[in-house]
C-alpha cells in the first residue's frame, strides 16, 4: 500500500482541514511542506498546474481539493466516518457551504489592515508584498468575489450565533450529533481566525462555538513524518497509478474517454490542469499527464466547483 503524503503549509486553513481529517481517521501520513507562494514547482510537476493548498498524494495518484480528499481517505479507511449513514447529504452540504461562506468571512477578516501588521509583524515588507500580490493572483479570474472587511464583520454575528443555537441544542459534542465532515470544514475558518489576538475575539465570545471547535481540534493531526519534495516526485514517478473507480462514466455536456481537456476549479486559484480524460464519475474526475520528473499520474479533482474544457 503506498503512503499517503500530504503536501502543504503550516499556516494554511486547509491544510489544517486535511491534517484534521487524517487526525480524526487515526492515520499515518507523510509531510511535505510547501511554499505559501507560487512558484512551487516540485507541486505543479505533479498537478499540472493546480496551485491550491494542501495537494494529497497517494502513489502516483494526485488528489486536489480538500473535499475530494475527504472521500479518497474514507475510502481508506471508513470508521470514524466522513459521511455518516443517514447524514450523507447535510453533512456534504453543510461543509460545502462551511468551505465556501465562512472561509471567504474568515479571509476577509483575517486580511484586514489591523490583522496582517500582527499576523505577519515578523515578517519583512517584501515578504508581504509577494504574499499579498500572490494571493490577488490566486483569486482572480474566478467566480469568487473579495468580501470587504465591513461586510463581514457586519455578517459574522448572524454566522456565530445561529451556530451557537445549533451547538447549544444539539445532542451531541458535534454540529449533528456525531462528528462528519461538516465539523472539519467549519473548524478551520474558525481557526485561522484564531491565530491572532485581533480575530481571535470573533470566535471566543461564542462559548458553545468555542468548545466545540476545541473538540474538533482536540483530534490532532495523526502520526507523521516529514518527506522532502523531491522524494515524493521520486514516489509518484516509480508508482502505477491505481485502477479507475467502478462507476459508469458519465459526462452530460459530450467529453468522452480519451479526449484531451482542461480541468479548473471555477471560484478561485483556477489555473487549468491538461491532459487525458480517464474519467467522470458522480462526484470525481480523473486526468492522466506525463511529466518528465513526475512520470505517468492521474490527478484526481471533485465534479462539484471544477469544469472541463476544450485543451
Amino acid at each position: 500500500m503506498s503512503e499517503l503524503i500530504l503536501h502543504h503549509y503550516p499556516t494554511s486553513p486547509f491544510s489544517e482541514k486535511a491534517r484534521l481529517l487524517l487526525g480524526f481517521k487515526g492515520l499515518s501520513w507523510r509531510s511535505v511542506k510547501i511554499s505559501p507562494v507560487m512558484p512551487k514547482p516540485d507541486l505543479t510537476a505533479l498537478t499540472g498546474g493546480y496551485r491550491k493548498t494542501p495537494v494529497l498524494q497517494i502513489g502516483a495518484d494526485i488528489y486536489c481539493d480538500t473535499s475530494l480528499i475527504a472521500r479518497r481517505l474514507e475510502q481508506e479507511k471508513a470508521l470514524p466516518a466522513f459521511f455518516p449513514e443517514g447524514q450523507e447529504m447535510i453533512a456534504a452540504t453543510f461543509a460545502a457551504w462551511a468551505d465556501s461562506v465562512v472561509f471567504q468571512h474568515a479571509v476577509s477578516l483575517v486580511f484586514q489592515p489591523e490583522s496582517i501588521a500582527v499576523r505577519f509583524g515578523n515578517m519583512p515588507p517584501e515578504a508581504i508584498k509577494a504574499f499579498i500580490a500572490d494571493r490577488a493572483e490566486l483569486f482572480s479570474g474566478g467566480s469568487a468575489t473579495r468580501l470587504s472587511a465591513d461586510q463581514a464583520r457586519h455578517q459574522w454575528p448572524t454566522i456565530m450565533t445561529r451556530l451557537e443555537q445549533q451547538l447549544q441544542r444539539e445532542q451531541g459534542d458535534f454540529l449533528f450529533g456525531e462528528p462528519s465532515i461538516a465539523d472539519f470544514a467549519l473548524a478551520h475558518p474558525l481557526w485561522f481566525l484564531k491565530a491572532t489576538p485581533v480575530t481571535s475575539p470573533v470566535v471566543d465570545a461564542y462559548p458553545a462555538v468555542s468548545a466545540w471547535l476545541g473538540r474538533v481540534l482536540g483530534f490532532g493531526h495523526g502520526a507523521f513524518s516529514e518527506m522532502s519534495s523531491e522524494e515524493a516526485l521520486e514516489v509518484a514517478r516509480n508508482a502505477t497509478p491505481a485502477a479507475l473507480p467502478d462507476e459508469q462514466f458519465d459526462e452530460p455536456n459530450g467529453f468522452e474517454v480519451g479526449q484531451q481537456v482542461a480541468i479548473a476549479a471555477i471560484d478561485y486559484g483556477v489555473d487549468p490542469v491538461a491532459g487525458e480524460l480517464l474519467f467522470a464519475g458522480s462526484e470525481e474526475l480523473i486526468l492522466r499527464r506525463e511529466d518528465e520528473r513526475a512520470g505517468v499520474v492521474h490527478v484526481h479533482f471533485p465534479r462539484f466547483g471544477f469544469r472541463i474544457g476544450k485543451r
